[in-house]
């Protein structure tokens, strides 16, 4: 699990593409892999990736076609930045809010509004996902827990403070770029509860 919180970017070194994964390898900054153990958990823009060793050199990371299809990993190259973040252990404070590292889906990039110190953004998602776009509520954009503002049918906008745009690689997204989506599951688990009741209670 991860807080969504951002620890760090790292730069992709190396993309191997193998008949049915991919493999990365990522660097990052020094202090981040402390301690680091092979099979390790992190999440690599908001994707919960195994370690493949300590990460001494460079994380290493194997990625199935599943989750290729569902991210942005299949666009990704060397020298790209990717946020970084180690799972959180059961003292951690959670800073934003309860993430698994699942990706739902992908969203595209469609405004982007840069001002003096902040950064607002327009998000369109797949319309399977749209009726968990709840104002106020939360979501994982690149393993960033985010809050959402206003939604528009299937897309909502997002603003962004001077700390995570200096923490991320986000202040570097611009139009038509494609954003890992992480929905929140409390949110999944109500809508879908909610809906439920309410067709039980027609068909009563």
């Amino acid at each position: 699990m991860f807080s969504g919180i951002v620890e760090c970017t790292g730069e992709i070194s190396k993309v191997i593409n193998h008949e049915d994964i991919l493999s990365i390898e990522v660097l990052c900054p020094d202090g981040f892999n402390k301690n680091l153990k092979g099979g390790a958990s992190i999440s690599v823009d908001g994707v919960c990736l195994t370690s493949k060793d300590n990460g001494n050199k460079a994380l290493k990371f194997d990625v199935i076609g599943e989750t290729i299809s569902r991210t942005n990993f299949s666009k990704m190259v060397a020298g790209d930045k990717v946020n970084l973040e180690r799972s959180i252990k059961a003292s951690s404070e959670i800073g934003g809010h309860l993430m698994s590292g699942h990706i739902h889906c992908k969203g595209k990039v469609i405004e982007t509004q840069v001002r003096e110190n902040t950064k607002d953004m327009f998000i369109e998602i797949s319309n399977k996902y749209s009726p968990y776009l709840i104002e106020k509520g939360y979501i994982g954009i690149n393993g960033c827990s985010l809050t959402i503002g206003e939604v528009i049918n299937n897309g909502f906008y997002i603003h962004l403070i001077p700390e995570t745009l200096k923490i991320t690689n986000i202040s570097k997204l611009d139009l038509n770029d494609i954003v890992n989506i992480e929905i929140d599951q409390n949110t999944i688990a109500i809508v879908d509860t909610v809906n439920k009741v309410l067709l039980a209670q027609k068909s009563s």
